[in-house]
């Protein structure tokens, strides 16, 4: 017996297609699919008693990705859909739009709310939700769609109890495997920290540095920083190097910190620390505008006030 994501009902192997029953989540019976309903967030599922659902990837856990793949060089961070300029890495410094599904920087917001002070989307003119309870229930229909971004951010609320939804480790783990699967790789490092840490689930390092292994390919630089550290605490200190010089030059801060160290420490040479501080510094300028600048120094006074 197994439960149909969609209908919520508990149903023996007849009433699904062969397909959806060695599915590992989002499975819909036959007759579900036959009238084309939708799989619902809040079903519940008993095919691990209670743990989070875990896609196929899980089962090929013992294979390790090659090293070509894992220390090729990472795909171009996303950029701002008005500016099309590299996001910045602080999650305070841009914003995701569900009304349009965009990613865009604070720069641009604050320059469109200059000339436009009704509180509408920048990109799609949509008005801004009013409500938390209107907030998640826009990312719900985004998750619908399998919108990578919106399931991340919904099992991120789920993990911490924000927005007016339940606190739910299980729902957050398994919002977060789907975000994955659909190419957030940010979903992936969340993944990989819930079981380095034991958070909602036992703990179990080998998963956590699989699910940041797909992380780090997949672009994410906290990720691949993670990696390094897992790196150097095994005294792999060579490949630990190799996961901070990747992510260093994509512009992430706390690598660039820790070939500094190793530089000090003598386990990097001067060569590396500073191909990578000027690769750290042309990436890092991507990220800057004179309109970033500005949303910055206002919000910096806003505080203030």
């Amino acid at each position: 017996m197994k439960i149909c994501a969609a209908c919520s009902r508990e149903l023996p192997r007849e009433n699904f297609s062969k397909k959806q029953w060695q599915a590992k989540h989002r499975r819909r019976c036959k007759d579900c699919i036959a009238v084309n309903r939708e799989v619902q967030l809040e079903a519940p599922s008993n095919d691990n008693d209670g743990a989070p659902l875990l896609s196929s990837a899980d089962v090929e856990l013992e294979r390790s990705c090659t090293d070509e793949d894992l220390f090729k060089e990472s795909p171009p961070r996303e950029e701002c859909h008005i500016c099309m300029q590299t996001l910045p890495f602080d999650v305070e410094e841009h914003i995701y739009k569900s009304c349009c599904g965009k990613v865009m920087c604070y720069g641009c917001i604050y320059a469109f709310s200059r000339e436009d002070n009704r509180r509408l989307c920048p990109f799609c003119r949509a008005p801004a939700h009013s409500s938390d309870k209107e907030w998640t229930e826009s990312l719900k229909k985004r998750l619908r769609g399998d919108d990578a971004l919106a399931t991340y951010m919904l099992g991120n609320y789920y993990c911490d109890g924000r927005y007016g939804l339940p606190q739910d480790h299980g729902k957050a783990m398994e919002l977060w495997l789907r975000a994955g699967e659909l190419g957030c790789s940010e979903a992936y490092n969340n993944f990989g920290f819930a079981f380095d840490n034991g958070q909602g689930v036992e703990r179990d390092t080998k998963k956590a540095k699989y699910y940041w292994e797909l992380g780090a390919m997949g672009g994410d630089a906290v990720a691949r920083y993670n990696l390094g550290i897992l790196e150097e605490e095994a005294g792999n200190m060579d490949r630990a190097m190799k996961h901070w010089m990747i992510s260093a030059c994509a512009g992430h801060d706390k690598s660039l910190k820790q070939i500094r160290e190793c530089y000090l420490d003598g386990d990097a040479t001067k060569d590396d620390f500073e191909k990578a501080l000027r690769a750290h510094k042309e990436a890092k300028d991507e990220m800057k505008s004179d309109q970033r600048e500005a949303a910055r120094a206002a919000r910096l006074r806003d505080d203030n006030v």
